[in-house]
Formats: structure tokens, sequence, C-alpha cells
């Protein structure tokens, strides 16, 4: 598939090694709100969208003080870190950024973030059927999610299907 974003396999590589820290900031949410069974009120809301600017300044403290300047795509990792939960139409969260303006790394995560919250088990939700939460990606395109990765990961459901059911357990 052509895309106007390619990226080299060195940041493919960071981009999944560093997808894994994005949600690093809920350390600074009490359980009481990340555990909580049923829906959030505005005010708990107002507390987990804090998440992404703790995270941010939880790795830039990290990298400060561990000396880690030297690792490559430190960017990279602040930015899925910060801006996960940003929205393609600008909606989203800390920032409010629109479009490309998102940093690209942050717009794949956010794809990958939502399918695995939707089809994963939560306390104040079941579990949706992938093939449902595609759909439901799909139908966000342009809206919460950069519409050309939405066309390059829909594709990807048998792939991801056949991954789920490998590592089941």
């Amino acid at each position: 598939v052509t895309t106007r974003y390619p990226l080299s396999d060195e940041e493919v590589e960071f981009i999944y090694l560093f997808s894994e820290l994005h949600d690093i900031g809920k350390i600074a949410v009490p359980d009481a709100i990340l555990l909580k069974p049923g829906k959030l009120t505005p005010e708990e809301y107002g507390v987990m969208k804090i998440h992404p600017l703790k995270g941010r300044e939880m790795i830039a403290l990290m990298i400060r003080e561990f000396g880690l300047d030297g690792i490559h795509h430190t960017d990279m990792l602040k930015n899925i870190i910060a801006y996960h939960h940003e929205r393609f139409d600008g909606q989203g969260y800390p920032e409010g950024l629109v479009g490309e303006a998102i940093p690209l790394e942050a717009r794949i995560v956010a794809v990958a973030d939502v399918f695995d919250a939707l089809t994963s088990v939560r306390p104040y939700k079941k579990a949706w059927a992938p093939e449902d939460a595609m759909a439901h990606i799909a139908a966000q395109a342009g809206q919460h999610f950069d519409p050309e990765l939405v066309h390059l990961f829909a594709p990807l459901l048998p792939e991801l299907l056949d991954i789920r059911q490998r590592w089941q357990d």
C-alpha cells in the first residue's frame, strides 16, 4: 500500500517499543478513577485528561535525571505520550491539535490504542467484537483518526485476529 507517511524500519520499531509507554501518566490518576466501574463524572474525566501531560513531565524528568538525551527518538516517545488523545478534528486533548499538527507517531498509536481499548474488557465495559471496533474506527476516520491511517489499518484485521489468537493466554 502506498502511503504519504513512509517510515523507516527503525522508526517503526521505536513506535512499537514506545507505544507501550503511552499511558505512563496514568500513574498520576487515582485508582478510584482508573478502576471505576461506571461512567466518569465531568470532574473525574478532567482528572483523567491530565495523564498525557503528567506522562510527558515524567519522561522529560527521566531523560534529564538519567542522562538519556542520547537515546534515539526521544521526541517520538514524548509525542506518543503527550498526544495520543488528540483527535484529527481538533476535539482531543491536551492541546486540541488538528490533523497533521498531531505528530504521526501519536496518530498511529491513537488508532491502535482505541482498537485495543474497545476489544479489551475494562471495569466499566465488556470487550467489543474486533469487527465492531474496526467499524467504529472506520466511522471515525477524519474525525477522531487520520483517515489515511484508518485506510491502512482496516485491512490488517485478519492479521490482528491471528495475533490475538496466538497470544490469547
